[in-house]
């Protein structure tokens, strides 16, 4: 086995148990938000690691590239997501998810 061969099946695994973690974080957990929103970085990690270990099977860079797009597109999801957060914590001074309800009246 020499340094650039890897299971795919091994990677794609850990991707998908990545994912499913972020998807029960965000079904099961129905009261926080901040946890809500790492969940939903961790479906995005897990895409991120499936478009990087697709493009290095495939040989190709536009996997990379696109997860350099999901990377900034994230990391500007998670900052807008907190500073919202922040200043919805600092009028109420709690962030539970029944509490966010008055904001649809």
């Amino acid at each position: 086995m020499n340094f650039f061969s890897f299971d795919f099946f091994f990677f794609f695994n850990v991707s998908f148990f990545i994912f499913c973690v972020g998807v029960l974080g965000i079904f099961l957990n129905r009261k926080n938000v901040i946890i809500m929103l790492m969940s939903l970085e961790l479906i995005l990690l897990a895409v991120n690691f499936l478009l990087i270990i697709g493009s290095i099977l495939i040989d190709d860079l536009v996997g990379q590239f696109l997860a350099l797009l999901v990377l900034t597109v994230a990391a500007s999801e998670a900052s807008i997501g907190l500073a919202l957060m922040v200043a919805y914590y600092r009028v109420n001074n709690n962030i539970s998810l029944f509490s966010l309800n008055i904001l649809y009246n």
